[in-house]
Order: structure tokens, then sequence, then C-alpha cells
């Protein structure tokens, strides 16, 4: 009787075991940091600001796109962000002590001129915080097909051409023209 006591105790310590022991073994989800949204959070450890959900969403040919995310400042210091892409010149956003400025709904985002870069892929951007050195992310190039994205899909820019020989009208000095009778 005593046997069948310890047989029955031990197989339920076995199967309690067995049923929570998973979880001694892998990692718990809820505690793997990721970006709740399309967009990737960058964060520069020597620099002041951090990036939240960046992505661009881009014309349907890629030629075009608009950077879209927040800057945050947690410093009492205002302070810088420099935004480089390769072959475009580099954005340089302020942002106060204490505040978050947020492209593409509070302030208007930085549009990308020959981004190059079709919808579904990504582009390395370089963001440098203040004085440090930076760091480079791979940003998400969305279209907008998702209602919500679909303002913020910038508008087709055509250049205006203009003629390479244009008169240009020259002035006339009225002070030293003699009246006419």
């Amino acid at each position: 009787m005593k046997s069948r006591l310890v047989a029955s105790a031990a197989v339920s310590a076995l199967v309690l075991l067995g049923a929570t022991g998973c979880t001694f073994l892998t990692p718990q989800a809820t505690t793997i940091e990721y970006p709740s949204s399309d967009g990737v959070n960058v964060s520069d450890a020597d620099g002041p600001l951090v990036v939240r959900n960046a992505f661009i969403v881009a014309t349907e040919d890629g030629s075009i796109g608009n950077l879209v995310g927040a800057i945050v400042n947690p410093t009492e210091e205002r302070a810088t962000m420099t935004i480089t892409l390769a072959g475009i010149a580099p954005f340089v956003v302020t942002v106060s002590a204490g505040e978050t400025i947020s492209l593409g709904a509070d302030a208007e985002p930085l549009r990308i001129i020959d981004l190059d870069s079709m919808p579904g892929s990504t582009v390395e951007i370089h963001f440098q915080s203040g004085d440090s050195t930076g760091t480079k992310a791979e940003i998400p190039v969305l279209d907008g097909s998702l209602p919500y994205y679909a303002d913020l899909v910038p508008s087709e820019a055509k250049p205006v051409s203009v003629p390479e020989s244009t008169p240009v009208p020259v002035p006339t000095d009225t002070a030293t023209s003699a009246p006419s009778n």
C-alpha cells in the first residue's frame, strides 16, 4: 500500500514536471522586445535621441518616399538627429528637451526624392544622434495600400521644364528716361 502511494506520487510529479518543464527551457515570448507596428525602432547607444516605428511610405515606382516615425528626446537638453541615406543629402531634425516629434502625424514626414526602392524592400539609413557615431538600420519601404498609410504616400512631383534660351525681361530705368510728348 505504501509503495502504491509512493508510485502515484512519483507519477504525479513526473506528469507535473513534464507539463510545466517547457517554461524552464524555452524563452518566454512576452520577454522579447519587438516593434509592435510595421516600422522599426532605432536606438543609438551613445546618443541622446531614439527613433520609434520608422518606415518609409513610397510611390508605386519607388522613386519618392516619405520617412515616417517618432523621434524621442528623453533628456533635459535640446538635441539633433542627422538622418542619412546613401546618395541623398542628410536630414537634420532638432528635438526640444523632453519632447517627441512624430513625422507624419504632428510634423510633416521627411520627403526623400530619388529613393529608388520599391515597396516591400528595405533601405539602409544611418541615424546619428548628437555627437555619437550613430547606428545603421534597415528601414522597411511600404506602399499606400493600407487605408491608414494612404495619406502618407508622397504625391508625384513633376519637374518643371524650362527652355534653355528663356528670354529674361530687362528692366527699364525710368529715372533716366526722358518723357515723351
